[in-house]
Formats: C-alpha cells, structure tokens, sequence
C-alpha cells in the first residue's frame, strides 16, 4: 500500500462526460494487477480519489503509464479532474483492491466471462487488454494462455459506450478468442453502422449469457451497478455457475 508520485502526461475526452487520464508512473517498485484501483491524492484536496486502472500492466511495463477513465461527478477528485487537472499536474496513487486477473504459468486454463455496466467497464477493459496481451505474447512453454474471453458491457446508449473502437479491434484480431456484445437501454438514434454487428437494444439477460457459461471451466468477473450486480449474478446460479466463480464490485 505505498504511495507513489505520479505526473499527468494527457488527457483525452473518452465521452461527453468521461475523461481518460494518462499517469506517468516512474518509480520501478510501482505495480498492479489487471482489474484493481488506485487512491488518487491531489495536492490541496482533502478528499482521495478513488479510481480503477483501465488499462493493462504491460502498459505499465512497456511505458511506465497507467490510465484512469473519470466520470464527471461533484465528488470533489473527479470534479478536480475535469474542471483543473491538466498535463503536468502532480499526484499521487496507491494501488489497492481484491478484485483482479493475474493467472499464473500453473493455473488451470479458464474462460473468462466479463459483464459490464457503465464506467463498471474500467476494470474489465483492463483485464481484457491484459487477457489480449497474454495471448499476443505467451509461448507453449511459458505464460499462462487463457481460454475464450467474451464482453457483455452495458450502456444507456453507444455514445456511454467506452473504449468500443478499441475492444472491436481486438475482438477482430484475436477473433478466435475474444468476443464481446454491446448492450444498449435507452437509445433514441441509429447505431453507428460500424458497431451494428455487436450491438443488442435490451439489457444483459439470461438468455444473453448463457451461451457464455461453461459451470466447470468458466470464471466470471461483474463490474457495475449494485442491481445489476445482483440480477446477474442470480441469472449466472441459475444457469449453475457457482458463487465461487462468480467475482464483483461495484460501483455507486
């Protein structure tokens, strides 16, 4: 739980209302696990932050950044981040959290099933560009190779819908192993023709997952809403996943 200076190098409009801020990490003894949070300390705010890495550790690794993706709120962080926060800002983080993907070369091997909902999708794109990575860089006789991964993330609508260019692109390039389907409630205009193919206009049901869920081999991470949380999760016993294999947190 040690507390590591960080530097603001960009900041990008992810949506209306989400900004993703890239952090300079340079400390070497920094590290986190695809899925987890840090504690955002901000010079003169009492108030700390707390956010999920949605990006992967081999970004850490590769360029010593790691970023968070903000929703406009009145708690004073966000706020800080989307109405002060700019390039070269100082702070500061901590990583912390339980819920998180970090396989093991000896770990059986086990599909993944990620469901999210809204910002929920922050630590479950990490995890899926960590899955992603794992399978670019992993060899027979090494790293852990995962199974099948598919995304279920839901949306008001596909202008909420964060990071959707990327996760097709990597749904096309590791095409025999990832999927994802995106799940809008509240759409009042045409889908964007490029994400029509993955798009579904009804909320993440029973009968969406079940295609997805294999009791003995499956592990699934939820990330969103308390009801949504707790609707999934019954649909996911139901169809005979067990709770030990059923992995949350939400977020208010």
């Amino acid at each position: 739980m040690e507390l590591f200076s960080a530097r603001v190098c960009d900041i990008v409009n992810e949506s209306d209302t989400v900004k993703r801020l890239r952090l300079e990490v340079p400390h070497p003894a920094f590290k986190f696990r695809a899925g987890q949070w840090v504690d955002f300390f901000i010079p003169g705010v009492d108030t700390v932050g707390g956010f999920s890495i949605c990006s992967s550790p081999g970004l850490l690794q590769r360029e010593g950044i790691i970023e968070l993706a903000v929703k406009y709120t009145r708690h004073p962080p966000a706020h800080w981040i989307h109405t002060q926060c700019s390039v070269d800002s100082e702070v500061a983080v901590r990583v912390g959290g339980n819920f998180y993907l970090d396989p093991q070369p000896s770990d059986p091997v086990l599909d993944l099933l990620l469901v999210a909902g809204g910002v929920g999708i922050n630590p479950l794109y990490s995890i899926l560009l960590h899955t992603a990575d794992l399978l670019r860089h992993s060899s027979p006789s090494q790293a852990y190779r995962p199974g099948r991964t598919h995304l279920c993330y839901s949306a008001k609508n596909t202008k909420d819908l964060l990071f959707k260019n990327t996760i097709i692109d990597i749904c096309h390039e590791l095409s025999d192993k990832i999927s994802c389907n995106f799940h809008v409630t509240q759409q009042s205009s045409d889908i964007e023709q490029e994400i029509q193919p993955y798009t579904i206009s009804e909320r993440i049901s029973e009968d969406v997952l079940r295609p997805h869920v294999d009791p003995k081999r499956t592990m699934c991470y939820l990330c969103g809403p308390p009801p949504m949380i707790e609707k999934v999760s019954a649909d996911l016993q139901r169809l005979g996943l067990s709770e030990d294999k059923i992995l949350f947190e939400k977020w208010w």
